[in-house]
């Protein structure tokens, strides 16, 4: 039988006027999806928050006492809020929707007769689908064109088996015109030649032709179960539910003693009401699930406008503990573009040619039939850089290189397999009755099939050991030919002979020594993992910096090993060459069981188990099956170590602020709470009512959830060490500085609420100055926290327009609720003097100033260390 080869030079597939009429028509290549939000909604959800439902209560509660003004502004602060909240939820919905479109499974499509790699939302009927193995079918397709290719059918069928593909004979004209609408049968069965929306190419390559998209596929007709994806709550969440579960139940069970104790003591029960309400106000805290929602998801944005796609958004909080970059060399390391530098052939006697060195010289015709074999051991329009490579070899060395094909027919192909790393395809040349076999691979694979002897044997391994020491990327070519149209199962069967060797360079990503030292300098592990040779290996380490390039363990060692005895060797060993994917898996293990927390890089189907098993699974989204896409957590869009470091620095950054944010929004209820509670338990004029809990909470939301998660990252973040990922984001030292914080806003609050009364102010005065100092000491603590290093005037020339905009916005609305007389009466304050706010300014600062001290002192006791350490080095 004859194959055909897959080449798509002669395909147009669809224009991009027909994408966007079928866009229009049909609709995304999608299944309603129940994860995105309207705005009714979301405003559903806000409704249901306990902090809505109290500002409702409160409402109430005025209109009953006949107080219609602070009725109606404390009413009029629900839109606020609800305004605020949808902003918030919009954004965050928006980065979302960004990653959704992102992590949907890409496919290769063929448009105005280019290769595009689209997401698989954007595929419409009549595109040419470019399928092979390790991808996930985007839609319903005919087969028009394929090699070797099965497919898994088992989510529509429940079938194991893979099935064989065969192609309907068609012109390749007509592939990807649109034109055909053939009904679809239904999935499993044997040479079917359609495909399926969510199956999985397991073998081969082919080009299909899409028939049916979105609802109208195989998987939209059988059901919807992918709608709904359910997750796991993740550590970081499940604490933060619990803070937010105990301070509810402390807030509500304080509002029912104030209540009760207010209309005991003076009688007023409905002011006790509102008493207790603006208490509970003060207490819940409902900006943490709001502040962790938002910091994740925009984390994940972020992360994917730095070419990093977040799959799973609470791995953003794993970044920043990573210890150990296990990546791969091809394509992370190196620029994954290879061209041809070195020869060996055996039809020269044995001799090299080294092309750059001899650049401006022709190939020597002793050299040709390596790029002849190569060629035709290759695919005829190649996506593999080391196929590309020879491909573009062939150009220089063979001027009627493209004559070379014209007729000739692809009878057969043995793909790589694990018992044989090499590539062998039959042709059938025109005006011939002989076929010819051409196979390339790794040069150990290659000798076994052309069975050299020993000393031959021997001398090809030490040219290619020679080749490897300079950094090259090695491959064994051969031929062969047959008289026979029957052809043997497997490709040992054909008598080979050696044709060379071919060594091809593939540089580093000059960016890449730089990234490795930064890791290093973060107390991060780089691990190297390749299939090449290990002096291929270390040469490659050597050049980017890589530490003790001279251990290696090879995948015939870790063979050989127990898990006991690697755990051992791996803690200092950085290179592992001659490994197989399924081997990846054994060394997540190994590194996990001695404590590390291991990130992975794969792009294969058979990485998928390394990619689930790894703390951060990073599947490379240039050239990575969908396979390795769905299991990793994260997908590198440009395949660049250097972005994965930038990763782990962000997610650093990432969590550091949502500390931050979580410790602000900890200590500034502590004030709030108190200034609401204990001029009830003392007979003082009250402070705080639900209209003033409004105006802080319309400060504290924005500020703890937009403006920490805007904040730079701190200065020498990626020279310490990584963080246990086993400490919780409230530790003791955390908790007790954010109450000690609280505490310190709370007693000068509360001095000077005393001191105003006990000098003679009125209680309207004594709550103006009171509320505007609790404003200001705010404002301070915000900056404060910007950095627990860095004083607030270090900080004020570290950029953070969120954070400026959201201070600027509230002094205002601060000014209008003292100088304008509707809103002072339904605020309760009276006119502020310039020396009444000179007052509030003092004390809002103060109330920080010690923060500022030891911050300072620390400063101080780091120098003198570095001082004297740097003495004690110079002595």
């Amino acid at each position: 039988m004859v194959v055909q080869d897959v080449s798509t030079r002669d395909i147009r597939g669809l224009t991009g006027q027909q994408v966007a009429e079928r866009l229009r028509q049909e609709g995304y290549n999608e299944l309603p999806s129940a994860g995105r939000r309207n705005i009714f909604t979301i405003m559903f959800e806000v409704v249901r928050e306990p902090m809505f439902l109290l500002l409702i209560a409160g409402g109430a509660v005025y209109l009953i006492l006949g107080d219609f003004n602070e009725a109606v502004a404390l009413l009029a602060s629900v839109f606020l809020i609800i305004g605020i909240t949808f902003y918030q939820e919009r954004r965050t919905e928006r980065a979302l929707e960004a990653l959704r479109d992102l992590s949907s499974p890409r496919a290769l499509v063929i448009r105005d007769g280019e290769q595009q790699r689209i997401a698989g939302r954007d595929v419409v009927r009549g595109d040419a689908v470019v399928l092979a193995e390790g991808d996930r079918v985007p839609a319903d397709a005919i087969l028009r064109m394929g090699v070797n290719l099965t497919a898994d059918e088992s989510l529509l069928t429940g079938e194991s088996v893979p099935v064989r593909k065969v192609p309907l004979p068609a012109s390749v004209a007509g592939a990807g015109t649109g034109a055909g609408t053939e009904a679809m049968r239904q999935p499993g069965g044997d040479d079917q030649p359609y495909v399926y929306s969510g199956t999985l190419i397991v073998q081969g390559r082919g080009v299909a032709e899409v028939l049916a998209t979105g609802p109208r596929s195989a998987m939209g007709q059988i059901g919807r179960a992918l709608q709904q994806v359910q997750t796991e709550q993740t550590p970081l969440q499940r604490e933060t539910g619990r803070l937010v579960r105990i301070m509810a139940v402390w807030g509500l069970s304080l509002c029912a003693v104030l209540v009760v104790a207010y209309g005991l003591i003076r009688g007023q029960w409905l002011d006790g009401v509102l008493a207790g309400i603006a208490l509970a106000m003060s207490v819940l805290p409902e900006e943490i699930p709001v502040v962790l929602t938002v910091f994740l998801a925009l984390g994940a944005w972020r992360l994917a406008q730095n070419r990093v796609l977040t799959r799973r958004v609470p791995t953003v909080e794993t970044l920043g503990a990573a210890t150990v970059l296990c990546v791969d060399k091809t394509g992370t390391l190196t620029q994954n573009r290879m061209r041809v530098q070195d020869l060996y052939a055996t039809d020269a006697g044995g001799v090299s040619f080294d092309i750059a060195r001899h650049a401006q010289q022709p190939i020597p015709e002793a050299f040709r039939a390596l790029a002849k074999y190569g060629v035709l051991s290759s695919q005829s329009d190649p996506f593999d850089p080391m196929e590309k490579a020879i491909v573009a070899f062939a150009d220089t060395a063979l001027p009627d290189h493209d004559q070379l094909s014209i007729g000739w027919k692809l009878v057969r192909e043995y793909p790589l397999s694990p018992e044989l790393l090499a590539v062998t395809r039959v042709w059938a040349p025109p005006e011939s009755n002989r076929l010819i076999v051409a196979a390339k691979g790794a040069p150990e694979a290659i000798a076994a099939l052309c069975h050299l002897h020993p000393d031959d044997h021997a001398a090809l391994m030490e040219q290619v050991a020679l080749m490897v020491g300079d950094g090259l990327r090695v491959l064994g070519v051969a031929r062969a030919a047959s008289d026979t149209a029957d052809l043997p199962e497997r490709p040992q069967g054909f008598a080979f002979m050696l044709v060379g060797l071919i060594g091809l360079a593939d540089p580093i990503r000059p960016e890449v020594p730089a990234a490795v030292q930064e890791c290093y300098g973060a107390g991060v592990r780089v691990v190297m993992i390749t299939g090449d040779y290990p002096g291929t290996a270390q040469a490659i380490a050597r050049e980017i910096g890589l530490r003790d390039p001279e251990q290696v363990i090879t995948g015939p060692m870790l063979r050989e090993m127990d898990d006991e005895k690697l755990r051992a060797r791996i803690k200092h060993t950085s290179i592992f060459a001659r490994v197989v994917p399924e081997q990846k898996l054994r060394l997540v293990e190994a590194l996990k069981a001695d404590g590390d927390i291991v990130a992975m890089t794969g792009d294969g189907v058979n990485d998928a188990p390394a990619l689930k098993a790894a703390h951060i699974g990073i599947a490379m989204g240039g050239r990575g099956t969908d396979v390795a896409r769905e299991a990793g957590a994260l997908v590198l869009l440009d395949d660049d170590f250097s972005s994965i470091v930038r990763a782990v620095r962000m997610g650093r950054r990432i969590f550091d602020n949502l500390r931050k944010a979580m410790g602000y929004v900890l200590a500034v209820h502590v004030p709030v709470a108190g200034i609401a509670l204990l001029p009830v338990l003392f007979g003082w004029p009250l402070v705080l009512m639900p209209v003033q809990i409004v105006f802080l909470e319309l400060i504290i939301d924005p500020v703890s959830s937009i403006a920490f998660e805007a904040e730079p990252e701190e200065k020498g973040i990626m020279l310490r060490p990584p963080r246990d990922p086993g400490v919780p984001l409230f530790t003791r030292a955390t908790t007790g500085l954010s109450l000690l914080q609280g505490a310190s806003i709370f007693i000068i609050v509360l001095a000077v609420f005393r001191i105003s009364l006990t000098l003679g102010s009125s209680a309207a005065e004594a709550r103006a100055l009171t509320f505007t100092s609790l404003v200001i000491a705010n404002l301070a603590l915000v900056l404060a926290d910007r950095s627990q290093t860095r004083t607030i005037l270090a900080t004020l020339r570290t950029r953070n327009l969120a954070l400026w905009g959201i201070i600027g916005l509230t002094l205002l609305l601060l000014a209008l609720v003292l100088y304008i007389p509707f809103l002072r009466s339904i605020f309760g304050f009276a006119f502020l003097h310039p020396t009444d706010l000179l007052i509030c300014l003092i004390a809002g600062i103060s109330s920080i100033l010690w923060f500022e001290i030891i911050k300072l002192v620390r400063s101080w006791w780091r120098r003198r260390r570095a001082q004297r350490g740097n003495a004690a080095t110079a002595i």
